[in-house]
């Protein structure tokens, strides 16, 4: 609000006014001095000086006002009074100079002066000649008390002001949602100030001194200028201005706490033109007040009165206390003041009044006919006239499409055709944010190395994303599949077998192992083992060997009998790719030598060569050299090396024991002639595994000892990242994919449910199209928010290409107007709506701030849903 004021020097007053006798010396100058209150930014033009030089800015802020809002209408009922907190400002110029709310508190003969300047024809010969023809001033009496050294307390009583003057008050000190900013160019302040620190300090500390300052305020007129001596300035820095200025549909929305995504809601379907026009008109005739589906009529008589009270020519933003208190009946999700989406309420707010307005009384009942081979054309209409039998409303007329939707079986290839009706699509937004990730694979048979892969994910995608991109990069056998597990602390803490969970669930510090598993591992026991190994930790004295774990489990299908040689057999293949490769050299050379130790890594008892151990400690082992290979020692005249033999040799460097999920408890060790462990084996068995020394110097444990973490997230560049244009989100929208596993479809011919796949087609367009964008998603344990930016068109949105329907349609062709935003995160964010005014242009409602906008402003990262009208 933009306003001037004059004022007499402050005169001290007791806290109670009534007992004029009581009150303590006044302490003020000898003479009064008149100041005037005006716009910052106004005055900032006019005067010689510099605009901030001379003058001590003050910020206002409530004075022990409840921040939440319920608990802000108790504490305005209970203490009427006007009260804020002036906290004196240290540095003379800043961010707030030029701010939107800003007031310079200045001399009047200086402002006089300056409108002189302004206006060579309008001279105030006096400080009070300007008050006489300045229309809509009033007084206001001003009580400033000292409560810290440079901290000023202003009340505004009602006490002491008449009611409108009051109430203008408290408009103009409205710092609920725009800071408020005082330039005092007069010294009142300082005065004030002085007076309060030369007072004696007992009276200093047992009275609280009151300054009345009485003011002469001059209001901005229902216009967008106002005058003041004469002078009409234009102004535009108080963010209600507009939305006051009486045109016709450019009125805002108070926010009543919390409320934006409701008013964002309310101004974009209080601009769509037939509604509009609707709700002017005769609209109670239609109201269904015997609908159990409906609302009684409560829903549209309250969005009627409040359409209407936007498009009069009061200028005054409206509260919409009654619709907010309707809605909270209906729909208690949106009650109280927490933030909600604008795209939850819409959705409820157009079934509300479609219910509230439905003209069929009767709803006949129509069973859906399977299209058995008909043409699409003839089973769309039927649909369509089934659904118009039932639902006769504006809200029909004006939002309700039509699309196709084709299942199909993938077992017996069956298809269902269905014709839905919608009332707005939602959108996916795809994102091309990716995040770089690392993932070690590991094999289960011990016929590969481990191996770590960086592999590429969609941002805020899937588990099935990131097991998609795993298997393209270790090329995944069409017979296997992968399990994803997370490691930590050299156990496996989570198995990720949810393909629907984010993979946003994922820290960056996480460690991450993937499996390679047989695909139908389900059908068979896993065992998991976790293993130890001595290492040398040095100490003061000796070195004293220490047991440690491997971080690295490794995992295997059980299958067939379970037993100690079984199990262990399983482990030392699993050990297999990480035996050293001189060791590997030496089992090649021995092989040309003896054909009958040829090692088979899928054997379920492989051999070990004893080469595995160093030749100076084993003299009697197989030798090779440049002139060829020879074999010392044991010989088949003496019975040579059997499996078992073998098995029992390499198994001495190892102690195995069951153990559970967390490896907490052990139990008996494991013997390789135990013929039965356990009496049931479990889905998962837990073996730990504890080396000797001597193993620890055949196998290269580097792996096993060092899994790397997921990599930091990492965007692609803001220039290629994250944009998208409207029609790839509706090509992803009607692209074909598998219904979810919890949305499976019954197939009549297989007889059972089935993960079909979905096929949807645009078929019938409504006049009204609202486009809602997926930005928001929600899991058990995270939320995330899409700032992809969408480039949507605004005058010619072509959706032809994408009607199914052979037959005549009406124009597929729509314009912009209508733009409900929201700005910051899922923690917290603030919904404005951009709407187009036929002849005006483009305009922002930012609650009751109401200001015109360029068209090549509107397309934002913000853009939540989308309002077209056909041409």
């Amino acid at each position: 609000m933009a306003t001037a004021a004059t004022a007499s020097a402050p005169t001290s007053a007791s806290t109670s006014t009534s007992a004029a006798c009581d009150a303590p010396a006044a302490a003020s100058p000898s003479s009064p001095a008149a100041v005037c209150l005006v716009p910052f930014r106004w005055w900032a033009g006019v005067r010689e000086e510099a605009a901030e030089e001379g003058g001590v800015r003050y910020a206002a802020t409530p004075a022990a006002s409840p921040s939440y809002y319920g608990l802000r209408l108790l504490h305005s009922f209970l203490h009427p009074d006007l009260v804020l907190r002036l906290d004196r400002g240290e540095r003379r110029a800043g961010a707030a100079a030029g701010g939107s709310r800003s007031y310079a508190l200045v001399p009047a003969d200086e402002l006089s002066r300056a409108l002189a300047r302004q206006n060579s024809s309008l001279a105030l010969h006096n400080k009070h000649s300007f008050a006489g023809d300045s229309a809509g001033a009033y007084p206001l009496v001003l009580r400033i008390s000292v409560r810290e050294t440079s901290i000023l307390t202003v009340k505004i009583s009602k006490k002491d002001n008449p009611v409108d003057n009051y109430k203008r008050a408290n408009k103009m000190f409205n710092i609920d949602y725009q800071p408020v900013h005082v330039w005092d160019f007069s010294g009142q302040t300082n005065l004030i100030l002085m007076n309060e620190w030369n007072r004696p300090h007992q009276d200093y500390c047992h009275s609280e001194q009151e300054n009345l300052l009485e003011v002469q305020v001059y209001a901005m007129s229902d216009s967008l200028t106002f005058k003041i001596g004469g002078t009409n300035m234009n102004i535009d820095f108080f963010c209600g201005s507009f939305g006051r200025a009486g045109s016709m549909g450019l009125i805002g929305l108070e926010n009543l706490g919390n409320t934006c995504f409701m008013n964002s809601s309310i101004q974009c379907l209080a601009h769509t033109t037939k509604i509009v026009d609707y709700f002017l008109g005769d609209y109670d005739r239609d109201i269904n007040r015997t609908n159990p589906l409906g609302l009684n009529g409560e829903l549209a008589l309250a969005f009627g009165e409040l359409l209407r009270s936007l498009w009069t020519n009061d200028q005054k933003p409206v509260a919409p206390h009654r619709f907010k208190e309707n809605i909270a009946c209906f729909a208690p999700q949106f009650s109280g003041f927490n933030q909600h989406d604008s795209q939850e309420l819409l959705a409820f707010l157009l079934d509300g009044l479609h219910e509230d307005l439905n003209q069929v009384k009767c709803k006949p009942y129509e069973e859906a006919k399977d299209a058995s081979g008909r043409p699409d054309e003839e089973v769309a209409d039927e649909y369509w006239s089934n659904h118009l039998a039932r639902n006769d409303s504006v809200i029909v007329d004006t939002c309700h499409g039509q699309y196709k939707s084709t299942l199909t079986c993938p077992t017996c290839s069956k298809t269902s055709v269905t014709f839905d009706p919608f009332m707005y699509l939602s959108l996916p937004v795809p994102s091309t944010a990716s995040r770089a990730m690392t993932v070690t694979v590991f094999s289960t048979d011990g016929s590969r190395e481990p191996f770590s892969y960086d592999v590429s994910v969609p941002q805020f995608g899937t588990l099935s994303d990131l097991v998609q991109a795993i298997s393209a990069a270790c090329t995944l056998g069409d017979d296997e599949t992968l399990l994803i597990t997370e490691v930590y602390n050299n156990h496996i803490i989570r198995y990720l077998e949810e393909s629907s969970d984010s993979v946003s669930l994922l820290r960056d510090g996480d460690k991450l192992v993937a499996y390679r598993l047989p695909k139908q591992y389900e059908k068979s026991s896993l065992v998991v083992f976790t293993h130890k190994h001595f290492v040398k930790d040095s100490g003061v004295d000796s070195v004293i060997p220490q047991m440690k774990e491997f971080e690295a489990p490794l995992l295997a299908c059980l299958s067939g009998t379970l037993n100690g040689l079984t199990l262990q057999s399983i482990y030392l293949k699993l050990l297999n790719p990480f035996q050293f490769s001189k060791s590997t050299s030496l089992i090649t050379d021995g092989e040309r030598c003896n054909g009958d130790r040829t090692i088979d890594l899928m054997d379920a008892t492989p051999s070990y060569p004893d080469e595995s151990v160093p030749l100076e400690d084993n003299p009697e082992r197989s030798h090779c050299n440049a002139n060829g290979c020879e074999v010392t020692g044991p010989t088949e005249s003496s019975g040579g090396l059997t499996a078992v033999s073998d098995m029992e040799e390499h198994t001495e460097q190892f102690e195995f024991y069951l153990t559970n999920e967390r490896d907490d408890i052990q139990h008996t060790r494991i013997e390789v002639n135990d013929l039965k462990l356990i009496e049931t084996t479990p889905s998962r068995l837990h073996v730990s595994v504890h080396w000797h020394h001597s193993a620890s110097r055949q196998y290269n444990t580097s792996v096993l000892n060092n899994l790397p973490e997921i990599h930091k997230l990492e965007l692609i560049p803001k220039e290629s990242e994250d944009c998208v244009a409207l029609h790839g989100c509706l090509e992803a929208f009607l692209k074909e994919e598998p219904l979810g596993p919890e949305d499976m479809w019954y197939c009549p011919c297989c007889k059972k449910h089935q993960q079909a796949m979905k096929k949807l087609d645009l078929w019938r367009l409504p006049e009204v199209l609202v486009i809602h964008l997926k930005r928001f998603s929600y899991t058990q344990f995270t939320r995330n928010k899409l700032e992809t930016f969408v480039d949507f068109p605004i005058s010619d949105l072509d959706l032809s290409s994408y009607v199914a329907a052979k037959t005549d349609q009406p124009n597929s062709r729509y314009h912009l107007y209508a733009i409900s935003n929201h700005y910051g995160n899922m923690g917290g964010g603030h919904y404005t709506a951009s709407i187009y005014q036929e002849g005006k242009g483009w305009f922002k409602f930012d609650d009751e701030c109401v200001t015109p906008i360029s068209e090549d402003n509107l397309k934002t990262p913000a853009a939540y849903v989308l309002f077209y009208r056909r041409e």
